[in-house]
């Protein structure tokens, strides 16, 4: 019978960073921040959180500071994103350390760096109420969510921000149950995870009827697979990391017991490397720490194998966002 290796899953999460010799190390580079959330994350669901060493991730974080835009890169040098701003507040929530935001500027700035995160989100936001990821004005739920989430952690929520996301989230459901990224486009289980949590942040889950509700609940559920995994669009190859955007989105709106846990828990554990550690996109490929993180938060939230509660909401331990102010505040 399988299970989940958790002492090789949290070994290969702390061998990445030692891999600096290594070309996919260095072609990843714009994806460093994040990678680290989401090491991180899934560390604190395998509840080895102290394996990372605390004080270098948080100056890892720091170094990553874009002082021109006002929020974080990817990496140090790299342009501040709505995504990575993100990823660093919330590695700062995790080891409870958004104090250092605030601590006396170091750059050319006056204002300390939580005021000028707050700043970045805000600059962000386009007149319909989406968000762009940054200056270069891509335009996508997933920033939508990401501003808001950033600014919740930060406790800025506003209802000038907040009015105007919401009303664009409307607007991205479609007709067969999903979200798109933007209004009129293709729904994708990533997109509803992004609308339903953002709407989850801002108490504004009562804008869905309940035919609307329903009609998600079955849209989302319809993404298991004969094999047991999810997908993130009709007639797609199940993945892993589905196993986190369609459950705890199922999970907002109280119906994750719509989907067969057992045939999902099957899957993300057939597609563990046993012998290096990590999880893949599906049995028998390459693993990464982005399919691992939510290969083991998908499990958490289905109540599996003694894991370490997550929040669907924030994708963070749920004993960190319990200490988060409720909008409206």
């Amino acid at each position: 019978m399988l299970k989940l290796d958790k002492e090789s899953h949290i070994g290969y999460i702390s061998s990445l960073d030692s891999k600096r010799d290594d070309y996919e190390y260095w072609l990843s580079e714009h994806l460093r921040l994040n990678g680290v959330y989401w090491g991180l994350t899934a560390l604190c669901v395998l509840g080895a959180k102290d394996t990372f060493d605390r004080t270098k991730i948080i100056e890892f974080v720091q170094s990553c500071w874009d002082s021109k835009a006002g929020g974080f890169g990817a990496f140090p040098g790299h342009d501040a994103h709505v995504l990575t701003t993100l990823s660093g507040i919330q590695i700062l929530a995790i080891y409870d350390a958004l104090d250092v935001l605030t601590e006396t500027p170091t750059d050319e700035h006056t204002k300390d760096r939580k005021t000028q995160c707050v700043e970045f989100f805000r600059s962000n936001q386009l007149p319909d109420g989406s968000f762009q990821g940054d200056r270069f004005g891509e335009v996508d739920t997933r920033f939508v969510y990401a501003a808001l989430n950033g600014l919740s952690i930060l406790g800025k929520l506003t209802p000038d921000v907040v009015d105007p996301a919401v009303e664009f989230i409307q607007q991205c459901y479609n007709f067969d149950g999903g979200f798109g990224l933007c209004p009129g486009a293709e729904s994708h289980a990533a997109m509803a995870l992004t609308c339903l949590a953002a709407l989850a942040i801002v108490n504004k889950l009562g804008v869905l009827s309940s035919e609307q509700i329903e009609d998600i609940g079955w849209w989302l559920c319809e993404r298991q697979v004969p094999e047991g995994g999810l997908n993130g669009r009709p007639s797609k190859h199940p993945d892993v990391c589905y196993s986190w955007w369609v459950s705890s989105s199922l999970a907002i709106i109280g119906k994750l017991d719509w989907i067969n846990f057992d045939k999902l828990r099957q899957f993300i554990l057939q597609s563990q490397d046993l012998k290096k550690g990590g999880i893949s996109d599906r049995p028998d490929n390459e693993v990464d720490v982005f399919h691992t993180c939510f290969g083991v938060t998908g499990l958490s939230l289905l109540g599996k194998d003694d894991l370490v509660e997550i929040d669907p909401v924030y994708c963070m331990p749920a004993s960190v966002t319990q200490s988060f102010k409720k909008y409206p505040y």
